[in-house]
């Protein structure tokens, strides 16, 4: 009888202790969203440094550049600055949206971080360092020798390198798309290139197959392995992930026989809430330990339309015969992945993955996420708790390559609402203010406040393709007993529904089903994504008039999240 109280108490406390594990283990457990940075967020490059990752994606020609995150856990980001926030540092004029600062990387040695760049049309390729990866970053150290983009500084065996895409051997290309990656031996302490540059992947993993676009290179050790890892075949559909390895960190360099390691391209257009256009990975080992993939991706919401941009996403890496394989076991990037570790959330930080909601306010200080184009001209805007933020009606408008009064917040959701709350009054034709969908110089949408034959009005306007010039969708007269007006924009997929209110949260609708193809990537062109801004603008003439805007509200409702 004792005995059997023994054993009955001995099963009772490996039941209790069973249960404890359980519960420990679900305490410990995390789900990762895809993406884990909604919206026009491409480009990603990540780096380690003690518990703390940081990240850093491509921001083109808007203003400021090189967007910085830290996160403990993967999932959770706070946008902790810019690296290029400072006008003296660099500044875009004259550069369309899509040109400016392409793919950048971010590495970390010796307590001192490093971004290498490139500004494609005004100076090249650059690098940049700090000590706290939230700011301030120094001035560009410019790299003449390295000629090409993509470049990302390794430290492998106490050496630096710097690694990045660059023209076909003698700059003659045997097919549309042929590169190489290239390589030099770099000094952090001079920050310049030494010794002679060495071509280590001639046009991809096999060059006879006329593989296009091999770019986005970074380099990882494991395992006495030296591992160069890149992006192939345009960072469309047809984007991917290859691999391939060396004894030596100059080379020869072997392709993985099951290349690639990551892709969409093979996939069924029509399954289910796509993911697609997957690539331009970086590797990074996760609080587990185990390895991890953030990369871009894109959420079409029919064939490869989206307004979006790429987005960053996460996978997990299994290494199979000393070869990573990102994504193993399944062909579909999946939006959940469950992983073996606590989360560490991000107190303060706007959310950035699954469908979610806020309101910002303009009282002191901007939101690092909120940009302009091409430069900062602290002149023409000002905050303040009770106005809100004040822009200055400027000659520029947002169909030129100058720096108009606008301020943008990316668009993060196929399914979402936008709104503000603006005061303002003109006195002539040329004078607007409003909130806008923004995609590039000719593709957009306005909704503004304006006059028309001496009477106010509200209009919608539409971008026009090779002009610069806007289209009158539709007006409709003011009849607000104030000069304050409530405008929203709904993403719905493929179309847009512009709405305006003369009384608070009575929302009458100006025009729907406006075509969202027209402000895609696909339709547009170009590398970036949409983002719904205040803009006001004096059309080409001087003005002192000013818009005030109250806040942004923001909400997503996308369906792969229900």
């Amino acid at each position: 009888m004792i005995k059997m109280c023994v054993v009955q108490s001995r099963v009772l406390s490996l039941l209790a202790g069973l249960l404890l594990l359980c519960r420990i283990g679900a305490a410990q457990s995390i789900t990762l969203v895809n993406p884990v940075l909604s919206g026009f967020y491409p480009d990603p490059s990540v780096v380690k440094a003690g518990p703390d990752y940081y990240l850093v994606n491509s921001t083109f020609s808007y203003f400021p550049g090189l967007p910085i995150f830290h996160s403990r856990d993967l999932k959770n980001w706070k946008q902790i600055g810019n690296a290029i926030d400072r006008t003296t540092q660099m500044q875009f004029m004259k550069q369309r949206t899509t040109r400016g600062l392409f793919a950048p990387g971010i590495s970390h040695h010796n307590g001192i971080f490093y971004i290498a760049c490139t500004n494609i049309d005004d100076g090249g390729n650059f690098v940049i360092t700090a000590k706290d990866p939230a700011g301030p970053w120094s001035d560009p150290v410019w790299l003449p020798a390295v000629r090409g983009i993509d470049p990302s500084v390794h430290f492998v065996d106490d050496k630096a390198y710097i690694i990045y895409n660059s023209d076909p051997p003698e700059h003659k290309a045997l097919y549309p798309g042929h590169r190489t990656i290239r390589m030099y031996e770099f000094d952090p302490v001079a920050m310049k290139v030494t010794g002679e540059e060495k071509i280590l992947v001639n046009g991809g993993v096999d060059i006879s197959k006329k593989p296009v676009w091999i770019e986005a290179p970074h380099l990882l050790k494991r395992n006495g392995w030296y591992y160069l890892y890149a992006a192939e075949g345009g960072t469309s559909v047809n984007h991917s992930e290859v691999v391939l390895r060396s004894r030596s960190v100059w080379g020869p360099y072997e392709p993985y026989a099951q290349n690639p390691i990551l892709t969409q391209r093979y996939l069924p257009e029509d399954r289910k809430h796509p993911v697609t256009s997957t690539g331009h990975a970086q590797l990074v080992d996760g609080p587990d330990g185990n390895t991890y993939a953030i990369f871009l991706a894109c959420r079409p919401y029919t064939g490869d339309y989206y307004n979006t941009g790429r987005e960053t996403f996460i996978a997990p890496v299994e290494w199979k015969n000393d070869w990573p394989v990102i994504n193993p076991g399944q062909q579909e990037v999946q939006y959940y992945y469950q992983a073996a570790y606590r989360e560490s959330a991000q107190p303060g930080a706007l959310p950035q993955s699954g469908n979610f909601s806020y309101t910002m306010k303009f009282e002191k200080t901007l939101d690092p996420s909120l940009l302009f184009l091409r430069t900062c001209d602290s002149s023409s805007f000002s905050l303040g708790k009770r106005t809100g933020l004040t822009l200055k009606l400027k000659p520029e408008t947002c169909m030129g390559t100058g720096s108009p009064s606008f301020i943008g917040k990316r668009q993060q959701h196929l399914f979402c609402s936008a709104e503000t709350a603006m005061t303002f009054a003109a006195s002539s034709e040329n004078e607007k203010a409003g909130f806008m969908v923004y995609y590039d110089e000719n593709h957009f949408y306005y909704l503004c406040k304006s006059v028309a034959n001496g009477k106010p009005v509200l209009q919608l306007f539409k971008g026009r393709e090779r002009s610069d010039e806007m289209e009158l969708i539709t007006a409709a007269p003011y009849e607000g007993q104030s000069d304050k007006v409530e405008l929203k924009i709904e993403a719905n997929g493929d179309h847009y529904n512009f709405y305006y209110a003369v009384n608070p949260g009575k929302w009458n609708i100006l025009k729907g089903g406006l075509d969202a193809k027209y402000v895609s990537t696909k339709h547009a062109g170009g590398f970036t994504g949409c983002f719904f801004a205040m803009y006001a603008t004096s059309s080409g003439k001087v003005s002192g008039k000013a818009a005030s805007f109250q806040y942004l509200k923001y909400s997503g409702n996308d369906p792969m999240y229900k």
